[in-house]
């Protein structure tokens, strides 16, 4: 998301952060540019317009352009003022102090209202520890329903039986006595789509909403479709009224108009926003983080709490103890490689970086991406366990059948074996420097002989 603006404004501010001392015109010409970065990435015209002209007024001031870092001051104004397109602070999802939570899940049809309802619940279920139960009232659309109670078995969450010939607002009151009676502490009612809006489609949602009585009114909204998904959005809380936004497919949309435009002309917040097609990718809005991404400066925050979240714990544990021993095999690698993967890629890891923006030509042509990883993975899990965890057998014949069963070439095979030899290294280094050595020679200490001297 907003690769093609974090560039734009990297480029922007970095020539402004360069200069030793700003004018008016030279802050004039820089926004001149931003707002133009920003009408590129399919943000709305009023939207642009308040945010260059709220930067403007508090960038020309004195103490600004007279201050030692002047270009600095301006980024940070710029950043400042994002958070606040963005909404300041993060709201998600709130639970009813009363259960069940009522949750109204709305939206058109192909948005990805289905699994976000089944992304919530898990998120939810695991984070919250909240009992769940999933309702599918999209009667209209052929096996709507069987996709929710799929969804529900991969989550590990129970979905209303499903009764033939039950239209919407029967199935709605039937599962909140189902949640009041058994017992739940949050129900999602899944509604149904359309193509576009239209008055039926609203006539039903607000006929469910009247008997639901909802704590939350969630509109599952497209990024990819920029401001049509905020034209959506405003639709939908004219008529029902929302309490907030899922964005989705956010991990697929290169310009990032509709989440910075979404929260300024409805006034609802974002509340989460869908990072791929797993149960598990979906992630809290968090617009100071959000802001952080687009102006390259990372967002490690994020990155620590996907580690958390994914990284196997006695995995880690064992891995350091190996450390300590010097010793590090391929099969630790092989662990190494599935954890990367697990928090999203080499690409959604380097997203999360501060400054990656600035070397993304670089990382292409080093091709550090997804595929390598799997490839990795399939040359480590061609070899047999005595080679695994002894490389020093792996003699030229091997090395063929080794590519030949993983697909690939001999070339890839001996580059993951001097990838494996430098971190075997870096291995033995942190054991024979130990606590204070590594205090003292810091990374250098690390390194192979030859490199970084």
């Amino acid at each position: 998301m907003f690769e093609g603006l974090t560039g734009r404004l990297g480029d922007i501010l970095g020539r402004l952060r360069k200069r030793g001392a700003l004018t008016e015109d030279d802050v004039a010409a820089a926004l001149r540019e931003v707002r133009v970065a920003l009408l590129e990435a399919d943000v709305a015209l009023p939207v642009v317009k308040e945010f260059v002209a709220r930067v403007k007024e508090r960038a020309v001031g004195q103490e600004v352009l007279r201050s030692v870092t002047p270009g600095q001051q301006v980024i940070k104004i710029v950043h400042d003022n994002l958070v606040e397109m963005l909404g300041a602070q993060n709201e998600g999802v709130t639970l009813d102090p009363s259960p069940p939570t009522i949750i109204l899940m709305v939206g058109l049809q192909g948005s990805g209202k289905t699994t976000t309802t089944g992304k919530i619940a898990l998120r939810l279920k695991t984070r919250e520890r909240q009992k769940v139960l999933m309702a599918s009232l999209d009667v209209r659309r052929p096996a709507a329903q069987e996709q929710l109670r799929v969804l529900g078995v991969q989550a590990e969450v129970v979905t209303l039986p499903i009764v033939a010939g039950q239209d919407p607002v029967a199935i709605t009151r039937r599962a909140v006595e189902t949640a009041r009676k058994e017992g739940y502490d949050v129900l999602l009612l899944d509604t149904a789509g359309r193509l576009s809006i239209d008055e039926e489609l609203m006539a039903e949602v607000a006929a469910v909403r009247d008997v639901a009585r909802p704590h939350e009114v969630l509109l599952v909204a497209d990024a990819m479709t920029g401001q049509d998904a905020v034209q959506t959005a405003q639709a939908f809380d004219a008529r029902v009224g929302l309490t907030g936004i899922v964005l989705t497919r956010v991990d697929g949309d290169a310009r990032g108009g509709a989440a910075l435009s979404m929260r300024q002309v409805t006034g609802k917040p974002i509340k989460l926003i869908g990072m791929g097609e797993k149960l598990d990718a979906l992630e809290g809005f968090h617009p100071d983080r959000i802001a952080g991404r687009i102006l390259g400066m990372g967002d490690v925050v994020s990155l620590v709490e996907k580690a958390a979240e994914t990284i196997d714990r006695e995995e880690a544990e064992k891995l350091a103890a190996k450390m300590q021993k010097g010793s590090f095999d391929l099969d630790d690698m092989l662990s190494q490689l599935r954890q990367v993967r697990k928090m999203g890629g080499m690409s959604g890891m380097m997203g999360l970086l501060p400054g990656v923006a600035k070397v993304k030509d670089q990382l292409k042509n080093a091709n550090i991406d997804d595929g390598m990883l799997k490839r990795q993975e399939a040359i480590i899990q061609s070899m047999t366990k005595a080679e695994r965890r002894d490389v020093r057998v792996l003699n030229a014949s091997r090395r063929r059948r080794i590519a030949a069963g993983s697909g690939t070439s001999v070339q890839e095979v001996n580059r993951l074996l001097k990838q494996h030899q430098d971190m075997q290294h870096m291995m033995k280094q942190v054991k024979k420097l130990g606590q204070k050595g590594l205090m003292r020679h810091g990374l250098k200490g690390l390194l192979p002989p030859g490199m970084g001297r």
